[in-house]
């Protein structure tokens, strides 16, 4: 399988609006994301766009509707795609969700959370096989955002994450701002949590912004928005995790309100400003 390889700095999430002003010149990143989804047309605009972008940066392909926790058979048809996007970009990784979003032909719009159990377990394995396979690529699975637990489970997520990796050879991305989220709406601690994640199989990070509501109950629940910018518990938790691992291909993730480039591109600064800091600590 081809490892990912993307390099160990900062990048963004690829958003048309801002091609004009990323083709101006280089940009001081390392990568850009793209949701896998978005580009399974033959051509067009949104190819001609990726096509300039990947003469210059590295790439990293985000799948979002693979389904991967289903109880059922991948959809083969979007399987075949994907291999389609990737055969043709080359991109330096690529990455799906712990989740699922699929039942029968429907298919629903959102990364729905599982149950830890064997059986589940059995399920998440076979279909990372089944797409390392066709790649002829390690896949980078990523820790989810949850708002329940199931009583049913009988693993730890960490502990979960672990053995898949165990057993398929995938790689992690590890999305930091997700961590905050589950472990706030469940009332762990985040640092606990982390302590027991699978650090030396994390090949990318995520860092996104959350919003803050309340539940029926008027608890306090976040919510995974990727609409505002990182909040400072996430940017500790980012740099607590980049003094035990060292510098990580980090990605900013801005998907909904989406600013102006320079915005974006301050955020990506930020991230690429703690790597540059606990990498000089290290050397020290």
């Amino acid at each position: 399988m081809q490892a990912s390889t993307l390099p160990r700095r900062t990048g963004v999430g690829f958003k048309p609006e801002h091609f004009a002003e990323i083709d101006t010149g280089p940009q001081p990143l390392g990568f850009f994301e793209i949701h896998a989804e978005n580009y399974m047309g033959a051509g067009g605009p949104p190819h001609a766009r990726l096509s300039r972008l990947r003469e210059d940066y590295a790439l990293s392909v985000h799948g979002v509707g693979l389904s991967i926790g289903a109880m059922q058979p991948l959809d083969r048809d979007h399987l075949k795609r994907l291999k389609v996007l990737c055969d043709r970009y080359q991109p330096e990784s690529f990455s799906e969700h712990l989740a699922w979003s699929s039942h029968g032909e429907v298919f629903l719009n959102d990364l729905l959370p599982l149950p830890y159990t064997k059986a589940t377990l059995d399920g998440v394995v076979a279909h990372i096989d089944e797409v390392q396979a066709l790649l002829k690529r390690q896949m980078l699975l990523e820790n989810p955002a949850t708002y329940l637990t199931f009583r049913e489970s009988t693993f730890e997520e960490t502990d979960f994450l672990a053995e898949v990796v165990r057993r398929t050879g995938c790689g992690l991305l590890l999305d930091v701002n997700n961590v905050f989220v589950a472990a706030t709406n469940h009332g762990i601690d985040p640092r606990a949590y982390l302590a027991r994640f699978p650090l030396a199989h994390v090949a990318e990070i995520h860092l996104g912004g959350h919003s803050e509501t309340t539940d029926d109950a008027g608890a306090a629940l976040l919510i995974d928005s990727h609409d505002t910018a990182v909040k400072d518990p996430v940017w500790a938790l980012y740099e607590e995790v980049i003094d035990r691992t060292g510098p990580i291909a980090t990605l900013i993730e801005w998907d909904n309100d989406v600013p102006d480039w320079p915005v974006l591109l301050a955020e990506a600064r930020a991230a690429e400003d703690i790597l540059e800091r606990v990498a000089r600590r290290r050397a020290a």
